[in-house]
C-alpha cells in the first residue's frame, strides 16, 4: 500500500471524527481543512477512503457518492441519520444532519459545496 501524504492523513481525521448519524459534504471538509477543495477530498476517499466512514461524506445536495447509495443506507439507517428521502435517490436532510466538524457532535454546520 502506498504511503498516506499528509493532506489525505488529514481529511481521512476528519472523516473519522464524524459523529454516528451525522454528515459532512466533501466541501465541508475542505473548508475545515483550510486546504484542497471538494474534487481534491473525494480522490483521498476514493484511493484511501475504505477503511473510514465514508458513507458520512457526502454530496452538499444530501446524496452519497454515486454507486454506493444501497450500501450508504443501509448504514445511514442503522446509525439514525437523518434522511429526505429513502427511496432512490437517497438523500440526507443536510440541515439536520451536517456536523460541522466542532466537539458538541451538533449539526450546525455552515455550507459548503
Amino acid at each position: 500500500m502506498t504511503e498516506v501524504d499528509d493532506y489525505s492523513a488529514r481529511v481521512l481525521d476528519v472523516v473519522d471524527a464524524i459523529p454516528p448519524g451525522q454528515v459532512m459534504s466533501y466541501g465541508d471538509i475542505a473548508e475545515y481543512l483550510g486546504a484542497g477543495g471538494p474534487r481534491q477530498v473525494g480522490r483521498v476517499l476514493a484511493s484511501y477512503g475504505g477503511g473510514v466512514t465514508w458513507w458520512r461524506v457526502i454530496h452538499a445536495d444530501g446524496t452519497p457518492p454515486p454507486g454506493h447509495e444501497a450500501a450508504a443506507l443501509r448504514h445511514y439507517l442503522a446509525e439514525g441519520t437523518p434522511l429526505r428521502s429513502a427511496r432512490p435517490p437517497v438523500r440526507v436532510d443536510m440541515r439536520r444532519a451536517r456536523w460541522s466538524g466542532s466537539g458538541s457532535g451538533s449539526g450546525s454546520g455552515s455550507g459548503g459545496a
